[in-house]
This record gives C-alpha cells, structure tokens and sequence, in this order.
C-alpha cells in the first residue's frame, strides 16, 4: 500500500471530497502574500484547526512541493492526496486555483484600467512589508514546533544559508538534509 495514501488512524473518514475543495478555495480566495504566507495559512487551517493531518506530515507535503516548482500548489495537492488520494489532489488543486484565476482575472482588468493612479501604486507598495512579516511568524512557529536540539537549529541555520544567501537550488538543499539525516541516523544506530 502506498505509504501517502490515507490512512483510518490519521484522517477521520468524515473529510469529504467537497469539504476539501471548499477549503481550498477558500485558501486560494483569501491566501494572499505569495507562496509561503499561502503555505502558512494553508498550515494554520488543515493542521491547527481541523488537524486534518499533522504538523509533520505537512511539512512532508512543504518538502516534496519545494522539489517540483510552485510549491503552495503542491503542498494542497498533497493535502487533499493525503485525505482522499488522487480525486482528494486533483480537488485540492482545482479548489486553490480557481479562486485566485478569478480574482486574477478580475484584479488585471481593473489594473490595466485604473494603473495610472498614484494611490493604486501606494497601496500595493505598501503590502509588501506586511507579507514579509507574515512569512517571518510562520518561519518562527514553524520552527519552535518542528526544529528540536542545537543540531536541528544548526541544520535549520546552514540551510538558510546556502538557499538565502549562497542561492544554492533548494532541491539540493532538501537533498543534502535528508543525506544528513540518514547518516546521522545510520551513525546513532551504531553507537547503540
């Protein structure tokens, strides 16, 4: 059996294929900031509040996102996968994307009319402080939840660096974490 699939002990059986796709819409509908403040929300809403799937799951799904491209896409997929295999992703993803192609859609017609005015060009500029404070309080809660020791913290430290500020691509980033993992587990199990 696939070990994604979803399973009775971690998913109550009462997720349906519609309450999936009404929370991603709504996701898509109010998730605004990019990537990692949609990822926040979607992190606050499937695991704090309807503790759909644990804190380490969805960091799983966050991982195996990052891999592929847009990873806020990819993180719901997996969340919906997870609840209800490929009709639960395939929902998920519909659920997240329809609402931001309407507003899209809408948000560009009255751009292109209204782009000229300097109050339009304030407003948007102002924004972007307020995202980056978001992304920070997820990186923090996210961190104090699922970073443990000083080797996890040190781990968390040089995976910041090389993504941030070597700019080194986060596949290999994730790539070298897990090595590291799985030689500090291989390496833990001899000494036992």
């Amino acid at each position: 059996m696939d070990a994604m699939m979803p399973t009775a002990a971690h998913h109550p059986p009462q997720v349906t294929l519609w309450e999936i796709f009404a929370l991603f819409c709504k996701v898509g509908a109010i998730g605004f900031g990019g990537g990692m403040a949609i990822v926040a929300l979607t992190e606050r809403m499937v695991v704090q509040e309807k503790q759909w799937v644990t804190a380490e799951e969805f960091l799983h799904g966050l991982a195996f996102g990052q891999i592929l491209g847009p990873f806020s896409l990819n993180t719901c997929t997996f969340v919906g996968y997870r609840l209800r295999g490929v009709p639960g992703g395939v929902l998920a993803a519909v659920g997240f994307l329809l609402p931001s192609f309407l507003i899209v859609s809408l948000l560009a017609w009255l751009y292109l009319r209204f782009q000229h005015l300097q109050l339009l060009k304030k407003a948007l500029a102002g924004t972007n402080p307020v995202v980056i404070g978001l992304i920070c309080a997820v990186v923090l809660d996210m961190g104090k939840k699922q970073v443990q020791g000083l080797s996890g913290w040190l781990l968390a430290l040089a995976a910041f660096v090389a993504a941030a500020l070597l700019q080194i691509n986060v596949a290999l980033v994730l790539a070298a974490g897990v090595i590291w993992a799985f030689g500090r587990a291989l390496y833990r199990r001899r000494l036992s």
